[in-house]
């Protein structure tokens, strides 16, 4: 008779002192990662570039208020591509839509499709494809 057909009709052996142990807690010592602060959010994050916000010079800034002036004389249906960081996403994007209105005193710009960008995100504006 071999080892094996002795110990195949024994009963499961459990201890008497120590409760059973959860199947979630079983499974929880096979999940190496799930150990490691933040790998969730680094693993989501891992397709995306994040990029830092670039600081604008008085000058680049002066510009930008200039063609919002020229944007807010003529902002009937005038279409625009708005460069601007997305401090959310951590990048930088492109948006292309007509104006609704520019809000000065929010210092936002609202687009007739209810997109909202804030002055401060803007690091560049183009009208028609036409840079002012």
């Amino acid at each position: 008779m071999s080892n094996y057909e002795r110990i195949i009709n024994l009963p499961h052996y459990e201890l008497k002192y120590h409760k059973k142990m959860s199947i979630e807690s079983r499974a929880a010592q096979f999940s190496p990662y799930a150990a490691l602060t933040g790998y969730d959010d680094n693993i989501k994050n891992a397709g995306k570039i994040i990029s830092k916000e670039k600081t604008l010079s008085d000058d680049e800034k002066e510009i930008i208020n200039m063609k919002l002036q020229v944007i807010n004389e003529n902002q009937n249906d005038l279409p625009i591509t708005v460069f601007y960081y997305d401090s959310e996403n951590k990048i930088y994007k492109e948006y292309t839509g007509t104006i609704k209105k520019i809000d000065s005193i929010k210092k936002i710009i609202k687009f007739n499709d209810k997109k909202a960008i804030n002055f401060n995100d803007i690091y560049d504006i183009n009208i028609k494809n036409n840079s002012i």
